[in-house]
């Protein structure tokens, strides 16, 4: 079997880290993305030959374009592309600031986009490669006090499957994963919560942000086992547009179609009279 190259965004912890360390161990080499110098070092020191860590801050358009420069200069191929980096937030939508709702599209959307764009000349070039855009089921299903990181992931969404349209004539596939809960670091140090909080939103963001917190490494999901589901769709001829991951993401999905359905059936008429 031919040896694959990837490249994972953000594989200091949780799912990032565990597809990095499954990849590896299925013998596939990986190029990795840090933050920190000091982990880039750790990294590469573990390592060695069979993987690299680079440095990169999505939203630094500099680092993005000397990332591409390195890869296609040193290894001349990329077979699979991860957006896993992200940044989670929660606080409710009148409780948050622009500042806050900036940071989260830059870091989101607007670095995915960025990243993905860069690499999409050596993927047409190639006729081949795999981009996997790890979204969230609350990519496709909003929850109250969580709607500016629904919105950024929504986004996301939004421009991947025109995109996935776009590239498939062009032998290049594109999948878009959607976890539940699993046991990262998500929850804890990685979630940021808006500065403001409003009483009168106590009962619903709040309570949100309260069982946020409840929850942080107590969750239902496995990350080495989504690794696994992960690395396994790169050996599919045709694979799916949307992967959710866990019970609670397939719940989530479900009743959001579940409830578009129900809204569709009950207003029909007004919706297709409305126009005639």
């Amino acid at each position: 079997m031919t040896q694959k190259t990837w490249l994972i965004t953000g594989i200091s912890s949780g799912l990032g880290q565990a597809l990095a360390q499954t990849v590896i161990e299925r013998g596939d080499r990986v190029i990795g993305t840090f933050r920190q110098q000091s982990q880039i070092d750790a990294f590469n020191d573990l390592y060695q030959n069979r993987a690299i860590g680079i440095k990169l801050d999505l939203t630094n358009s500099t680092e993005i374009q000397d990332a591409f420069e390195w890869i296609k200069s040193n290894i001349g191929k990329l077979d699979v592309l991860v957006n896993n980096a992200g940044l989670g937030f929660a606080g409710a939508i009148e409780e948050t600031s622009d500042a806050e709702t900036r940071a989260v599209f830059e870091a989101n959307f607007f670095g995915v986009l960025n990243l993905t764009k860069a690499f999409l000349p050596l993927f047409r070039q190639q006729k081949s490669g795999h981009i996997i855009q790890i979204s969230s089921h609350g990519g496709f299903k909003a929850f109250a006090g969580f709607g500016i990181y629904n919105a950024s992931k929504f986004a996301l969404e939004g421009f991947s499957e025109a995109l996935a349209q776009e590239i498939a004539p062009l032998g290049i596939k594109l999948t878009i994963v959607e976890p539940g809960p699993f046991r990262t670091n998500f929850a804890g140090s990685s979630l940021k919560f808006a500065e403001q909080t409003i009483d009168d939103y106590l009962v619903t963001a709040g309570a949100f942000r309260e069982r946020l917190k409840s929850v942080n490494g107590m969750q239902e999901g496995d990350p080495h086992k989504a690794a696994t589901a992960i690395y396994n769709l790169t050996s599919l001829d045709t694979p799916p547009l949307r992967l959710p991951l866990g019970k609670v993401a397939v719940h989530s999905l479900t009743s959001k179609l579940a409830s578009v359905q129900t809204d569709l059936d009950s207003y029909r008429d007004v919706a297709e009279g409305s126009v005639y």
